[in-house]
């Protein structure tokens, strides 16, 4: 296969098409494009039940997992009580991607969290989460237009020496964002490696000890010129090149 096989973890919501109104999986078009355009093949991972106690037969069908964004992380999952601030929550999606997460770190298999995906990785490594930001930092910039990237744009400071320093390729980055919650308590292992220009969020952290595992809270997927997710595809080519010849023909 020349092309590697990236596993987009996709929501369950309630959707409109046609004549129809029922509960659907669904995923943004820019995700599955952004892996695409960086040569990728893009295939969704419905939440499932029976992979919660066995994700390996699906990780064994992907050579990269994308965490994208969505609705919040149910807090449970992290030991807290939900806020009023908490909007519904999909635990069924919660647990299922958390098992995905938790294994695909534990054997190595790149990982890539935007947005709620970065949030989940910290969780799935023991940390939680700032259930909504406003409360305590005062302001709203973090997501300015429900439902819109229009004004989302905001900058963002890389560590030096990071992954995400060398996948975005600058000191100072340009992003955009649309989210209420964020990184509280670190998880074990993690880093911070990246934070908001406008107040120290975190905005990308890291798992230094496997070769790719990065979580940005911005959304790289809505800016065609970013190089994140073609970080994620050129890691899982990487490792399907590294494999070779024992991998699928």
């Amino acid at each position: 296969m020349d092309r590697p096989v990236i596993g987009l973890c996709a929501a369950l919501e309630q959707a409109q098409w046609s004549v129809w109104d029922q509960q659907a999986v669904l995923l943004p078009r820019s995700y599955v494009e952004a892996v695409q355009r960086a040569g990728g093949m893009a295939v969704m991972l419905p939440p499932d039940s029976r992979s919660v106690d066995d994700p390996g037969q699906a990780l064994e069908l992907i050579d990269g997992l994308l965490l994208a964004g969505g609705a919040d992380i149910d807090p449970s999952c992290y030991g807290q009580q939900p806020r009023e601030e908490i909007a519904v929550t999909t635990p069924e999606r919660d647990v299922f991607e958390i098992a995905l997460a938790r294994a695909a770190i534990e054997r190595d298999l790149p990982v890539l969290g935007i947005c709620r995906g970065m949030q989940l990785i910290n969780v799935a490594c023991g940390g939680t989460l700032e259930q909504h930001l406003p409360q305590r930092f005062g302001h709203h910039e973090h997501r300015r237009v429900l439902g819109s990237f229009d004004g989302a744009d905001h900058d963002v400071e890389l560590r030096a020496e990071t992954l995400a320093m060398r996948v975005v390729g600058e000191a100072h980055h340009a992003t955009k964002s649309h989210h209420h919650q964020g990184v509280d308590e670190l998880g074990e292992g993690l880093i911070i490696s990246g934070t908001s220009a406008m107040d120290e969020l975190p905005e990308a952290i890291e798992l230094p000890e496997r070769s790719f595992v990065l979580g940005v809270q911005w959304h790289p997927e809505a800016d065609a010129m970013s190089p994140v997710v073609g970080g994620l595809v050129a890691a899982a080519r990487a490792r399907v090149e590294a494999s070779a010849p024992s991998r699928r023909s």
